[in-house]
């Protein structure tokens, strides 16, 4: 018999109870991202003060009890009576969609969400504190509970301060973790202080005793010598500023002698990780204006192409940062990854046009530095090009790559791509097991003999000149660098099975930093993973109980009693049915997904770390690793 099924079964969810039910819907999960998504919107309304001139200094604290705390020193937020018969102060915390953002003339700029962040803080946490001062008082509210209010507003004195300050406690009912992560808190606040240029941004960490403050009032000069450290740039950062019609446009850039692109945009104080218009203005107004500029220079004669957008931008890094009023303001998409306004494609070229012309104009000698490394780009793009013509018509290069492929991968059968995956799987020994037990029909098998190359400062004629990655590329099928299309890719999962020691884990880290230089769609859209293969196996009677660090062995010991411990050195180690079963059954299985989430920090880290400047490694290594082995994974089956 069915369910009853009426209007007695439709239930209307009040108020911030919908928050609590579908949280991932407000702040897209419940894991250490949505925790540190409660912050950052609470971050936020200081940051929009701030922008917007009001504040000089912000302070974030992660306390003892594990609530956490943003305070700043900006108008502080209205505490007046609302024509809804709530304190405005008690309407922003508990009412979505109300905020100063809505109201025209509050803000002129803004990143926030749209009015609903300080009630989505308050409706996902045990509980929320706020004290405000402005207009010589000192106002508190408290909720409980996931947003009931437990007094009404208050006012506890006088002062001659302004500001708020808000803690929050995550509720531990909703999130898999209520536990901050410091380098995820420092690394976004200096960020956000790099954009902001000027105000002081200072975190305050109790639990460990340790206290971070960034200021920089270069702003993005800053923000561009922080990026590149460690690469052998061409020049100092260039930086310019115009605003036209309203719209902020702030740009920096600089060359480096490396081979990759990398542009991190943002508009408001918001990562655009998706890009749009801007990034389109942007490139469609340097391509022009170096174009512009070689040929009233004589460097590109009459007879001569136009340099192609990709060789102009070879080595290239730029930082584009937009303020745009709120009216103006469009994003595609709900993520806000995605600028959409028309008018900031035409504003960002017309401002790059403009000052980049000028730029070159005065300072010749950079000028003819940078055309110089743009030349020799185009000619290494002419002959990969003619190289791959002939392989296409059947000459020897493309024979032999063919040759390699086939005798070492074994593909698998079905053609059906989004089902598909490709182990790179570390050594003969290994890949002759995992081609035993694998399920032809879908996955497939690619060993690897050693380490490969490390591509951080490789060209991509070095890189498909070396065997192995020659031959990830043919198997992934997409193409390599500037011509890479994650959609003509071969498989849905890359994934990356080596073994459980220090050899494996540097392989694993060569091969992520070639994804991340020559495939970084393939990263940023979420196929490639890592095998975790188990360190242990403890054998009592029939059974064997499989442990992955440790921690887990001797839970297991504990469990089950006395019994042959057995250490897998290596994937090789491991008969046919061990590995299956572990590593590579997908009912049983577990897989890390490898993700981008912040792209500036990880263009910083993959540079300091895989760079040639050994000093900026063991600074970033005696600052930021403990040697344990606690890390905070996405995990997948």
């Amino acid at each position: 018999m069915s369910e009853r099924y009426d209007a007695t079964s439709i239930k209307i969810l009040e108020g911030l109870e919908a928050v609590r039910v579908r949280p991932g819907m407000y702040i897209g999960s419940v894991d250490s991202r949505g925790l540190h998504h409660l912050l950052w919107e609470i971050l936020d309304n200081a940051i929009d003060e701030a922008m917007n001139g009001y504040g000089k200094e912000i302070t974030v604290r992660l306390n003892q009890d594990g609530s956490c705390t943003v305070i700043d020193n900006g108008r502080g937020m209205p505490c007046d009576m609302h024509s809804s018969g709530k304190s405005a102060l008690e309407v922003i915390f508990t009412v979505l969609h109300a905020g100063g953002k809505f109201e025209e003339g509050a803000y002129k700029t803004a990143g926030g969400l749209h009015g609903v962040g300080a009630s989505v803080v308050n409706a996902l946490s045990e509980w929320v504190d706020v004290e405000v001062c402005r207009d010589h008082k000192r106002y508190h509210i408290r909720f409980e509970d996931g947003g009931k209010k437990v007094h009404p507003l208050e006012i506890l004195g006088t002062t001659n301060r302004t500001g708020s300050k808000v803690t929050f406690k995550p509720d531990p009912k909703i999130f898999s973790t209520t536990t901050f992560n410091i380098e995820t808190i420092t690394t976004h606040i200096q960020q956000e202080a790099f954009l902001l240029s000027g105000p002081r941004l200072i975190v305050k960490d109790d639990i460990n005793g340790k206290e971070y403050s960034y200021e920089y009032p270069e702003g993005l000069k800053a923000f561009m010598e922080y990026l590149n450290e460690d690469k052998d740039t061409l020049h100092d950062p260039v930086v310019f500023s115009k605003t036209i019609s309203g719209i902020d446009v702030n740009i920096a850039f600089q060359f480096a002698d490396t081979y990759q692109e990398n542009m991190f945009s943002f508009v408001n104080l918001v990562r655009t990780k998706d890009g749009g218009s801007h990034e389109v203005g942007f490139k469609s107004g340097f391509t022009k204006t170096i174009n512009d500029y070689a040929r009233s220079e004589g460097l590109l004669k009459e007879k001569d192409k136009n340099f192609e957008g990709n060789d102009v931008r070879e080595g290239l890094t730029t930082i584009i940062s937009l303020a745009i009023p709120e009216d103006k303001l469009q994003f595609e998409g709900q993520t806000k990854g995605k600028l959409g306004t028309p008018e900031a494609k035409n504003v960002t070229e017309s401002v790059v046009s403009e000052k980049l012309m000028y730029f070159l104009k005065e300072n010749k000698d950079i000028a003819y530095t940078i055309v110089k490394k743009i030349q020799k780009a185009t000619i290494a793009r002419e002959a990969a090009r003619k190289a791959k013509e002939e392989a296409r018509k059947g000459k020897k290069n493309d024979k032999k790559s063919e040759r390699v492929l086939s005798g070492k991968l074994a593909d698998a059968q079905s053609r059906d791509h989004s089902k598909l995956e490709l182990f790179l799987v570390e050594g003969d020994s290994a890949g002759g097991s995992a081609k035993k037990c694998r399920d032809s029909k879908y996955q497939a098998i690619l060993p690897l003999r050693g380490k490969v190359l490390n591509t951080e400062r490789a060209s991509i004629d070095d890189v498909e000149k070396n065997e192995e990655l020659n031959t990830i590329i043919h198997a992934i099928g997409a193409g390599a660098g500037a011509n890479f299309n994650v959609a003509d890719i071969n498989y849905d999962k890359v994934i990356i099975m080596t073994d459980a020691d220090t050899d494996g884990a540097h392989i694993q880290v060569l091969l992520l930093t070639f994804f991340y230089r020559y495939m970084r769609e393939l990263i940023e859209t979420g196929h490639v993973y890592i095998a975790t293969p188990p360190l242990y196996g403890v054998i009592k009677g029939k059974e064997t109980y499989y442990a992955y660090d440790d921690d887990e062995l001797e839970r297991i010991k504990d469990e089950i009693g006395k019994g042959e411990v057995k250490r897998y050195k290596g994937l090789g180690e491991m008969n046919a049915d061990e590995l299956w079963d572990t590593t590579m059954d997908p009912h049983s299985r577990t897989l890390v997904q490898v993700t981008l989430e912040d792209a500036t920090a990880c263009e910083r880290r993959v540079s300091v770390l895989m760079g040639s400047k050994a000093e900026l490694r063991r600074d970033w290594i005696d600052e930021n690793i403990d040697f344990t082995l606690e890390e905070d994974y996405q995990v997948t089956n």
